[in-house]
């Protein structure tokens, strides 16, 4: 009685799961999406009759509702530190950072249908996290016409948060209580791989969907040479085996320009997801499947990737999992760090491309020539790949940095993101090399809710510095190192500086009064002959500096022990 009631109770599970798939497939069919309650509900039920599965809530998002986190174990291992211990690799899936493009979100949904009913075999070394919607605030913003590139579905969600924030450029300035508690998960669970889903924009082509990897150079190590040449072409051979054949993703040289002419790599820096993750080398991928294709087929060959992602982790589970401690011991004692990358143009290879001629008429709206892709021209074509890039600047790491406590954003930041750190016991006079904020350049209008500075240069220098007790001392021997460098040293393009953390040492505080400083500025030419020559050339090569007054004396008041400690960048490093 017991035994049939089992038998009974697991063929009335695979029913109504398999049911449920069937009706998921069938709403995408009708080019209809799931809504966020609708696919949060779907996740509810599927971990209501499995042991296999659990549903979790991670942390706030900035319209106040939970971040679930949907994990599928073959053995119940829905804990992080458990998954370690049995040598398991973690597969992390992150859906609808922009929930207007909700392939992914969908996608999800059936995969873990298929693991769960049987359909698909779940592998025993595999954990599948599933981050089942990002941006929940944008997914709730459901509309039909934002997306104005974009076949299907008939409504989806918008790009932007509750704080209208692009989600996929917020990961190191985490802005939003969405990234707060992705980055969490992310950093618990740490990732062997990651999969973050999305649309395309840009130029058409045959391809249903195209991939992003992670640029191997920036991963660097035996991680990026592994992505480069084993696990990149491995799983375009099997999307290929499947009838799912990709491309990589079509990014041209410039906006107008067409793929015959060239693709190049994404060079993704921290702030995105994939540049993030790359920071604690994981292996990253992004999906882009094309705006112009049927929304059906869009989800269809998101899930093969989804499927091919797992079982190319399952079978290769064990080198994936030594090539991340490998890399991972490498960032630890490394030296030198990369601090931003020019693509290596002399360098490229050659890749089938499956595209549709580009042709040019003259629009009705305009009257000027407008680029089409004429897709009654198709064609199949070798092209250009330039995927090299080499460091344009690298930074040699200290053995500390140290970051005064009053600076609290940063540190809130390098606490989120499980940064060791120790505090100062007691005040303290510390030699550091210092910064100088010589120059930067700042974008003229708001990106991301910051003023984002770029083109920074520093000079440095050694100088004694007193500190507070309670300011952080952070080593520079740990996993998170590539982070810790490349928010920390200001010249970095996502360094905490050029994020506006730090503008507050960029105003001049304490200033003068003419009549008062001029007798002391006087003086300071007849005691420094060296100062005079220098304001006497001065004076005679820039007439306006020769007819202004106030420039002459603030030149002099500069160069006096008046002047403050003006631009000194706040964090020092520390020399053994």
């Amino acid at each position: 009685m017991k035994l049939h009631f089992q038998l009974s109770f697991g063929f009335l599970f695979s029913f109504i799961s398999f049911a449920y798939s069937q009706d998921v497939a069938k709403l995408n069919s009708q080019n209809k999406s799931l809504t966020y309650d609708e696919a949060i509900a779907a996740y509810q039920t599927l971990a209501a009759n499995t042991k296999k599965a659990k549903l979790f809530t991670e942390g706030l998002t900035d319209c106040g509702r939970p971040l679930h986190l949907f994990v599928i174990s073959n053995d119940g291992t829905f804990d992080p530190e458990s998954a370690r211990k049995k040598g398991k690799s973690v597969i992390l899936i992150n859906n609808g950072i922009h929930p207007g493009e909700p392939d992914g979100i969908d996608a999800s949904i059936r995969l873990s249908q298929d693991f769960l009913s049987g359909k698909e075999k779940l592998p025993d070394n595999v954990v599948i996290c599933i981050v089942p919607v990002y941006n929940i605030d944008g997914s709730l913003m459901r509309n039909c016409c934002s997306r104005a590139n974009q076949n299907g579905p008939e409504k989806y969600g918008f790009r932007g948060n509750a704080k209208n924030l692009d989600l996929n450029r917020d990961f190191i300035k985490a802005d939003a209580e969405n990234t707060r508690s992705l980055i969490k998960i992310f950093r618990r669970w740490d990732p062997d791989v990651f999969v973050d889903t999305h649309v395309s924009d840009g130029a058409d082509y045959q391809y249903t969907i195209t991939l992003i990897s992670t640029q191997h150079n920036k991963l660097g190590g035996p991680a990026g040479e592994y992505l480069k040449k084993e696990m990149t072409p491995g799983l375009f051979a099997m999307m290929k085996a499947k009838g799912h054949e990709m491309s990589p993703y079509v990014n041209t040289s410039k906006y107008d320009d067409t793929p015959e002419n060239g693709i190049y790599g994404f060079m993704e820096v921290p702030r995105f997801a994939s540049g993030y993750a790359a920071l604690f080398n994981c292996l990253a991928f992004v999906t882009e499947t094309h705006m112009l294709k049927p929304f059906p087929a869009r989800v269809d060959a998101t899930i093969a990737f989804l499927k091919t992602v797992v079982t190319y982790t399952s079978v290769n589970s064990g080198k994936i999992l030594e090539i991340r401690k490998q890399s991972k011991e490498l960032t630890k004692t490394k030296k030198e760090f990369p601090m931003s990358w020019q693509l290596d143009s002399t360098q490229f290879e050659q890749v089938e491309f499956k595209g549709y001629e580009a042709e040019y008429r003259v629009s009705k709206v305009t009257g000027q020539e407008q680029l089409y892709f004429n897709q009654q021209r198709p064609f199949t074509r070798q092209v250009k790949f330039y995927d090299q890039f080499k460091p344009a600047t690298i930074v040699t790491k200290p053995e500390f940095y140290i970051l005064p406590q009053a600076w609290s954003e940063v540190v809130d930041r390098m606490l989120l993101n499980n940064i060791q750190m120790t505090r100062l016991n007691a005040d303290t006079a510390i030699a550091i090399e210092t910064y100088i904020i010589n120059d930067f350049k700042t974008s003229k209008e708001a990106y991301e809710g910051h003023y984002l500075h770029h083109t920074t240069v520093v000079t440095s220098a050694v100088k004694i510095v007193q500190y507070r007790k309670g300011d952080y001392l952070i080593p520079v021997n740990q996993e998170g190192n590539r982070f810790i460098v490349e928010t920390l040293e200001p010249i970095g393009p996502d360094s905490w500086f050029n994020w506006g953390f730090f503008d507050a040492m960029l105003q001049q505080k304490e200033w003068f009064s003419a009549y008062v400083f001029d007798g002391m500025a006087e003086k300071l030419l007849n005691e420094n002959p060296t100062l005079k020559a220098e304001f006497e050339k001065m004076k005679s090569e820039d007439k306006e500096f020769a007819s202004d007054s106030f420039s002459q004396l603030y030149f002099l008041y500069k160069k006096s022990p008046n002047f403050e400690d003006y631009r000194r960048y706040p964090v020092g490093r520390i020399q053994e």
